[in-house]
């Protein structure tokens, strides 16, 4: 116990690590707060005088004005506002509601949009795709609301994975499984967990970067060549680092998650996360969760994917004989999937960003991102969803690698 003390101790006590750790602390505060100033609203006032708000004011002004739409989606809520949006429609003459004289959207429209999010994509065309305009839309179809979405998930399935039966049953099925009616709260949207993604992003590098000298600055001083003849060398050594270096990342991740959580969740509204993630993503998001639940999951994620990485790293660092090509060699396997899924598309990219330590947090594939896609993971006859396969590769992998490292470590002591 001592031993893993002095070595955490020693970890804390660099001054580059307390700057990586205030950074992390400061960018999970600054990404919670970035998505408020993304929020505008403008309206008429009484007077005739064009009113522009931003920040705050905005997402105060936007729940006001849709305080009546809070609440459980149900078909007859759904027709209601579809009915309501198309004879306002009829009423000037036009076919799409930018087409509206100023200041109509927002007295007639933006009170019901919330209820709207999703009627297009539900009745899309089957075969193509293409979604109709909501003028095009036949309000008694909307009686059977949930059940034309079942029909939606199905078509798009049968488009997204043609040759996997097997992933086609299993995404329908998990949609059928989702808690009807979903729920919507106005205020948040869906950049708020896109800043939540990067901020993981960012902890994954700077506790990547913390860890990556641990056993090469050793190597490389000379220092390891003592440390490894004491009563508590190699093994006992070995563990004790490891152990301070995960301990460091799990602590500082959950910490700044906790803080981005509490922030953004404060700024936007705690009745915010209430709402299901199919009203704020695609409305045949497979997941059951609200949005609250999806914050949550993707903290898991992200700590399971940081401790994966970490370990990685320090495998990599106790094969490394100096601390720059460690150092590089972590932050190029951090940035891999960032890349695999920008070059690699199909089953091979799916695969590799589905397995990397590092795709739990990334910024192009990460649990958040294949939550809201329909990505499956072919095997035989049997699919497994894409965030699945990701934690579970992730749990895997902290103990397999933190295994490896130690070996590493101790088979370099014998050399």
């Amino acid at each position: 116990m001592r031993i893993f003390y002095l070595e955490l101790k020693r970890v804390l006590k660099s001054k580059f690590t307390l700057i990586l750790l205030a950074l992390a602390l400061l960018f999970s505060v600054l990404l919670a707060w970035l998505p408020v100033t993304y929020c505008y609203s403008n309206y008429m006032d009484e007077a005739g005088n064009e009113v522009n708000l931003t920040g705050l004011a905005s997402i105060a002004y936007e729940k006001e004005r849709q305080a009546d739409a809070a609440g459980p989606v149900t078909p007859e809520r759904v027709r209601e506002a579809v009915e309501t949006y198309q004879a306002c429609l009829a009423l000037y003459g036009v076919t799409e509601s930018y087409e509206l004289p100023e200041g109509v959207y927002e007295r007639e429209i933006l009170p019901i949009a919330p209820l709207l999010h999703g009627v297009k994509e539900a009745f899309a065309d089957p075969n193509t795709g293409m979604a109709p305009a909501i003028m095009e839309i036949d309000p008694e179809q909307i009686d059977d609301y949930y059940s034309v979405c079942e029909s939606r998930i199905a078509s798009l399935m049968a488009m997204e994975q043609p040759d996997s039966p097997g992933a086609q049953r299993k995404a329908v099925e998990m949609y059928r499984n989702t808690e009807k009616p979903f729920e919507v709260y106005p205020g948040m949207n869906s950049t708020v967990l896109d800043y939540q993604n990067i901020m993981g992003f960012l902890v994954l590098l700077f506790c990547v970067v913390i860890a990556a000298p641990v056993f090469s600055a050793d190597y490389q001083s000379g220092a390891d060549d003592i440390l490894r003849c004491t009563r508590y060398g190699m093994g006992a050594l070995g563990i004790a680092k490891l152990s301070a270096a995960l301990c460091v990342s799990g602590v500082v991740f959950v910490v700044c998650a906790v803080m981005h959580i509490l922030v953004a969740d404060s700024l936007f509204g705690w009745e915010c996360t209430r709402t299901s993630i199919q009203m704020m993503y695609s409305i045949v998001t497979l997941a059951d969760m609200n949005v609250g639940g999806l914050q949550f999951l993707f903290a898991v994620a992200g700590l399971l994917s940081v401790l994966a990485s970490v370990s990685f790293t320090l495998f990599l660092s106790a094969r490394c004989r100096t601390t720059v090509s460690s150092v590089a060699a972590a932050l190029v396997f951090c940035i891999a999937p960032v890349v695999i899924s920008m070059t690699m598309p199909g089953g091979l990219g799916t695969w590799l960003c589905s397995i990397l330590p590092a795709s739990g947090t990334s910024i192009q594939a990460s649990v958040l991102y294949g939550i809201t896609d329909f990505k499956f993971l072919n095997l035989g006859g049997m699919a497994v969803w894409m965030p699945y396969a990701m934690i579970g590769a992730c749990v895997i992998e902290i103990p397999l690698f933190a295994f490896l490292a130690v070996r590493s470590y101790c088979r370099h002591a014998l050399n």
